[in-house]
């Protein structure tokens, strides 16, 4: 990749990092306050605690790197500092992979109610055990990437553009071992999605033609709460899958061309997480309306950008526990 592609990919992951860190810390404060409030969180809460917090320090450490690998750009500095820095990249997305297929199994089985008793009891068990979870991801994620020091090799490219830190697998071993990590890393969470937005959708469709039936099409059916919670998880799939197929084109790319992608990777995941944190925020009707409060009174200081205010809405008591 060129030095003028490079510095665009380093401008606009930077700007994508300032909003992807700035809503995802959003949810974290309002999550502590939650908890300062009630003294416990919820189990999503606990989800999407974790997520936001490994979007925070994916978002910093990509773009730490990027700026340090446009700074140095004749990678004078010590290559193993970067080659850690690129697992915790790795190892912090395979954290958020995780944690977005989680909460979506969560909400998924707080929507749909299944008849297999021992299904049930399965996803009992994993969501009575949530704290620890979101514990054990980062720690597989960790345990995953660190092969790679092994496995991989430091790419030999003598350009004036290459990347600092850059292991590719150019063994096959390093490419079985690169296959096993995206089945990990993005497939398998990608699978669980997937299977959480056919049952979402499903009962959806079920719900809906119910309410029509007993209302005899009188007035269309109303979800309320609920209704939020769908649009949000099948919006998390949505997105999650448009990432997956970009994020295994470039790792194609990287693994048959040996087209030193990664920066590519970093752009995405920025969009992906900035997407995400949106998403989430709209989602939690809660952290909604406080954003679009907090939004108002910023906009009081400046009565020249009184324009932008968005107009309130009175909606009916319905419950955000979810």
């Amino acid at each position: 990749m060129n030095g003028a592609n490079k510095v665009a990919i380093w401008v606009m992951t930077g700007l994508l990092s300032v909003t992807a860190v700035f809503f995802n810390f959003y949810i974290f404060l309002m999550s502590l306050r939650s908890y300062m409030q009630k003294k416990q969180w919820s189990t999503s809460e606990t989800i999407i605690m974790a997520l936001s917090i490994a979007d925070i320090a994916h978002q910093l450490i990509c773009y730490f790197w990027m700026t340090m690998d446009e700074l140095d750009s004749r990678c004078h500095i010590a290559q193993m500092p970067y080659t850690l820095m690129l697992l915790l990249v790795f190892s912090l997305k395979f954290t958020i992979m995780w944690d977005t297929s989680f909460l979506t199994f969560y909400y998924s089985t707080k929507l749909v109610s299944t008849p297999n008793h021992c299904y049930t009891q399965i996803q009992a068990a994993i969501l009575k055990h949530v704290t620890l979870a979101v514990f054990v991801i980062p720690l597989c994620g960790l345990g995953t990437c660190m092969p790679m020091l092994v496995a991989f090799h430091p790419d030999n490219n003598t350009s004036v553009d290459k990347d600092c830190g850059i292991i590719i697998p150019d063994t096959r071993s390093g490419q079985i071992y690169d296959a096993i990590y995206l089945l990990l890393s993005d497939v398998l969470p990608g699978m669980l999605m997937i299977k959480c937005c056919i049952s979402i959708s499903i009962h959806l469709a079920n719900h809906l033609r119910h309410m029509k039936a007993s209302t005899n099409g009188a007035h269309g059916p109303k979800l309320g709460t609920q209704m939020r919670v769908i649009q949000m998880a099948l919006s998390l799939v949505a997105i999650f899958l448009l990432f997956l197929i970009v994020d295994l084109y470039v790792n194609y790319q990287i693994v048959v061309n040996h087209d030193n992608s990664i920066t590519l990777t970093m752009l995405f995941t920025s969009i992906y997480t900035t997407m995400t944190a949106i998403v989430l925020i709209y989602g939690k009707k809660t952290l909604w309306k406080a954003l679009l409060y907090d939004f108002k009174v910023c906009l009081d200081e400046y009565p020249c950008l009184s324009s932008l205010k968005v107009p309130e809405q009175k909606a009916k008591h319905s419950d955000d526990s979810v």
